[in-house]
């Protein structure tokens, strides 16, 4: 008689046994084929692989002068499975000049995989980064001594003036979000964080190098595994040349001390920014090496925000220089002719509505209007256009007519320009008005528009461009910092004419306006060059002084630069902005500039705005 029982217990012993045998298999699978930990624990004692990090892409001016440039240094790496119970502490902190604490914190930094994800420890890891030379020599005489600790190449950003800071940028440590967008990026890199160097940073940065070494069984390199066959050299990267001109750039820096503002110069002809400056500044120096985090910290903590790019980040109230482009709408729009005339009597009074100007002759034309800076003109035209219900069903369709327009000249949205951070300001459409007046508004709801003031915001590039496209007679090319890449093309979007729906015909009396204004009207100040310049005055309301604001160019015919100058609680547009406008003027279109405008310079550096708490 059969057993079942002693049966059964064979089969269960021996699926037990191909149970245990399975997951024996499955295990060694898991730790030998999925896993690389043998993998690279049996790499890293043979092999070293050194990463080469390539040279920074220099920078320099439109005139050739270098601006940014590298500095060599030194990052010190360790491999966790090698220095683990074999290093003298002591000696290797006395050697750097650290302290104990300092070591402990960071070799536990490096340990910790919500600090240094990815971390492995087999592989180098970054230590310190931005050895100097006099330090490195030291460290590098010693590092027999320490075991696990390597030494590698790289450069740091050198800015060789203390101009530009908000052009140029500066360059950081990644953070784990570059990391993560990236995967060029390993903890350790630098990247460029603001300016051209943050735009332009594939271009600047080249391509990572590698060095594969081979290594004894105590870890001394033996030389290079196959010869280098399987090395790869670092490429350097694109050398960068802007369209800045430093000397134009430092000029209007200086002008610019003491007071918050900004000035944007552009190249009608190419659309290349020829200075662009934002004050308060910093110098960019203090942001190179080691230092950097220290000297961020106090500059981000200040109330003034130097940090902050005014010129494309600020959003401002264009005040009268926006007149020019209301002119160049009402006249293609066949709202005036060249001749309609406006009566002003101090300013614009309509059924109960006031909004002043200053004492000029009356009636005025266009050119005149222009010339004087009067508001009562504009706010007619304004008023006209959306009055006008043969031309237009109602008054949102009038409304957005006039927007299509303000967006043609570059308005309303970023331009473009190759610097991170640019802001669109603001142009209000027929919905806007809708939904804040529930669809109750007319012409005199909003006629404050017409002069520059009410929802109209703009920044100083957007006004500078302004200049560029009536310098133009008609269209711009959107504004770009970089002139040429090394070895590459800009992009073909700064090639490209931007045409406005204004005629031809109407940029032509905009500009006899704007010369009427250099020789006779609000910007008299330019009748005494011996070039012709075309200028419009500004001054904007706001809760404290008003803001002193000038757009023009130079010559009026075949111009060669528009300027644009903001300077916040400035008052009239004649007070700072038209003279520091025509010291930019001259040492551009001359090259220098003549004994009596450098003295006006140094006035204008010298002279000072006290801003309160009000003007913040």
């Amino acid at each position: 008689m059969k057993n079942f029982n002693l049966e059964n217990r064979k089969f269960v012993i021996g699926g037990v046994a191909v149970f245990i045998v399975t997951v024996y298999i499955i295990r060694l699978f898991t730790l030998q084929v999925m896993s690389d930990d043998y993998r690279k624990s049996a790499d890293s004692n043979a092999f070293l692989k050194r990463i080469e990090y390539p040279s920074r892409g220099v920078i320099r001016d439109r005139n050739g002068k270098l601006l940014v440039y590298n500095q060599p240094s030194y990052d010190i790496m360790v491999v966790m499975n090698e220095e683990k119970g074999h290093l003298d502490t002591l000696d290797f902190c006395q050697t750097l000049g650290i302290t104990k604490d300092y070591f402990i914190k960071r070799m536990n930094d490096i340990k910790d995989p919500s600090k240094n994800p990815g971390y492995s420890r087999f592989t180098q890891q970054l230590f310190m980064t931005q050895i100097d030379d006099k330090n490195f020599s030291v460290f590098r005489e010693k590092m027999f001594r320490f075991p696990g600790f390597y030494m590698q190449k790289r450069t740091i950003r050198q800015y060789l003036y203390p101009y530009a800071a908000h052009v140029l940028g500066e360059v950081a440590e990644v953070s784990q979000s570059d990391i993560d967008e990236d995967e060029y990026y390993q903890s350790g890199d630098y990247i460029g964080k603001l300016g051209v160097e943050r735009s332009y940073e594939k271009y600047l940065r080249g391509e990572k190098g590698v060095q594969i070494l081979l290594r004894d069984a105590h870890g001394r390199i033996q030389g290079k595994y196959q010869n280098g066959r399987y090395d790869r050299r670092p490429k350097p990267g694109h050398n960068l040349t802007l369209g800045i001109d430093i000397r134009l750039q430092a000029l209007g820096e200086k002008m610019l001390e003491g007071k918050i503002g900004s000035i944007v110069a552009i190249d009608p002809q190419t659309g290349q920014i020829l200075c662009m400056v934002s004050s308060p500044t910093y110098d960019p120096r203090l942001l190179e090496g080691r230092n950097r985090s220290k000297y961020h910290k106090v500059l981000s903590r200040n109330i003034w925000k130097p940090l902050l790019n005014r010129s494309i980040m600020g959003q401002y109230p264009p005040g009268s220089t926006f007149k020019t482009s209301q002119g160049l709408t009402f006249l293609t729009e066949g709202i005036i002719t060249p001749g309609t005339q406006f009566a002003c009597h101090r300013g614009f009074y309509f059924r109960g509505l006031h909004v002043g100007c200053h004492s000029h002759a009356s009636p005025l034309s266009l050119v005149p209007a222009i010339s004087t800076s009067c508001n009562a003109f504009f706010c007619w035209g304004l008023y006209y256009m959306l009055s006008n219900r043969r031309k237009y069903k109602n008054v949102d369709v009038a409304m957005d007519t006039w927007r299509n327009y303000m967006v043609s000249m570059g308005f309303g949205y970023k331009l473009g320009v190759d610097l991170p951070g640019e802001k669109r300001g603001l142009i209000p459409n027929a919905s806007f008005y809708d939904k804040a007046y529930k669809g109750s508004w007319n012409g005199l709801t909003v006629i404050s528009i017409g002069i520059g003031q009410g929802e109209v915001n703009l920044t100083p590039l957007q006004i500078a461009n302004l200049g560029a496209t009536i310098a133009n007679r008609g269209y711009y090319y959107i504004p770009h910092v970089v002139k040429h890449i090394q070895g590459a093309n800009i992009d073909t979007m700064y090639y490209r004419r931007h045409y406005t729906m204004a005629s031809r015909r109407a940029y032509n009396y905009i500009v006899a306006g704007m010369r009427s204004s250099a020789l006779i009207g609000t910007c008299k100040h330019f009748r005494n060059f011996d070039f012709p310049i075309c200028g419009k005055t500004g001054t904007a309301q706001n809760r404290g002084q008003d803001h002193s604001v000038f757009m023009g160019f130079a010559p009026m015919d075949n111009p060669r630069i528009a300027i644009a100058v903001y300077v916040e609680n400035g008052g009239f547009g004649a007070d700072f902005a038209v003279p520091i406008a025509g010291v930019l003027f001259e040492q551009y279109i001359k090259g220098k500039l003549s004994p009596a405008r450098a003295r006006e310079a140094e006035q204008l550096q010298n002279r000072r705005i006290a801003y309160g708490a009000r003007n913040r």
